[in-house]
């Protein structure tokens, strides 16, 4: 008995079994078909994302920048800090950045700032520094009309400046030369004889946060001395997932990123590329002698930067061969000696009264 119900069970399953497969190749059919649909080519397929309207909006106010940048003081005061930042990234592609674009656009939140190839003085440098104190980042690569003044300001008036991007011209790489010495650690007072004597007031730094340095065309010379006198600062950090120095190397920092691409990345190209507009070249060719230093200009500034350089340790020398003189001095002539005493008691004497 319960041998023919287990054979009748067995037989029930068996013959449903023909069903589900049916039902479940009818469903592979079905999901085949939506699949073919959805992709005919068998591949998957990438549908591009349609820009947004906002945009589609930067685009038609930059292709049309230089036509309001007489009022656009005004204009931009209503806008958000990435629309301002998106509007300054096609106005240096258009290679129409110079002060009186970059100064009404800046925003105090932004903490990166691209004006590299752009004409950007030191005026407008400074400008910017005292408006957007909290950039992390700053690219004066290529920008002709940026001095060490202009740096030297945005040193004073930004504090959490961590990555500096410079060189690429002649012109450029000359003035980030001259900038290492505002980078590098300095003393207040040098008439000590030794580090010792030095209180650790009279220690301060140049550029107190900065930590990454990028200059791609800096000389091995130079790049020895740099790293040897201001360690704490990479210069040309590699993209690595690892950490340097007890830092990671941020986005900011590796040679080949472009710190304001983000913000125009879904801006239709064709808005710096509008018809009629020839871009102005960032480095003309080596005849031109706007670009491109004369070998004698060449000498002329390497002379002095090597003299720039070498003052301070001809002071020091002059400091220190004088008062080796002084002491000897005093050491032979008993009088002189006892002036020197006199002179210490009465300072000791006039400071406690």
């Amino acid at each position: 008995m319960e041998k023919g119900k287990a054979k009748s069970a067995a037989a029930a399953v068996t013959d449903s079994l023909p069903k589900l497969d049916s039902v479940a190749s009818s469903e592979s059919s079905s999901d085949r078909r939506f699949a073919s649909w959805l992709q005919p080519s068998g591949q998957l397929s990438k549908r591009s994302k349609p820009p947004s309207l906002v945009s589609l909006c930067v685009g038609v106010v930059g292709k049309h920048l230089e036509d309001i940048i007489a009022d656009l003081e005004e204009i931009a005061i209503t806008f958000p800090p990435d629309i301002k930042m998106a509007l300054a990234a096609v106005a240096r592609r258009r290679r129409l950045l110079d002060n009186n674009v970059i100064v009404p656009l800046a925003d105090g939140s932004w903490e990166i700032l691209d004006i590299s190839g752009s004409n950007v003085t030191d005026v407008g440098l400074i400008k910017l520094a005292g408006i957007c104190r909290s950039l992390r980042a700053v690219d004066i690569s290529r920008c002709e009309n940026i001095t060490v003044a202009g740096v030297s300001g945005v040193l004073q008036h930004c504090h959490s400046l961590e990555t500096l991007r410079c060189g690429g011209c002649p012109r450029s790489d000359y003035m980030a030369r001259c900038c290492l010495g505002i980078l590098k650690p300095k003393l207040r007072d040098v008439d000590g004889d030794s580090w010792e004597e030095l209180d650790a007031t009279e220690i301060i730094d140049g550029a107190h946060s900065l930590r990454w340095l990028v200059w791609p065309r800096i000389d091995k010379y130079t790049l020895e001395d740099f790293s040897a006198e201001c360690p704490r600062i990479a210069v040309n950090p590699k993209p690595s997932p690892f950490t340097l120095r007890g830092a990671q190397v941020p986005r900011e920092a590796w040679p080949d990123i472009i710190l304001d691409e983000p913000f125009v990345k879904d801006i239709d190209p064709e808005t710096w590329a509008v018809s009629g507009f020839r871009p102005r070249k960032i480095s003309a060719p080596l005849s031109s002698p706007t670009s491109e230093l004369s070998v004698a200009e060449k000498f002329r500034l390497a002379f002095l930067e090597r003299d720039n350089r070498l003052a301070p340790k001809r002071a020091k020398n002059v400091r220190q061969h004088q008062r080796r003189a002084e002491k000897e001095f005093m050491a032979m002539d008993t009088r002189a000696k006892a002036l020197a005493l006199a002179s210490k008691l009465g300072k000791s004497l006039q400071n406690r009264h």
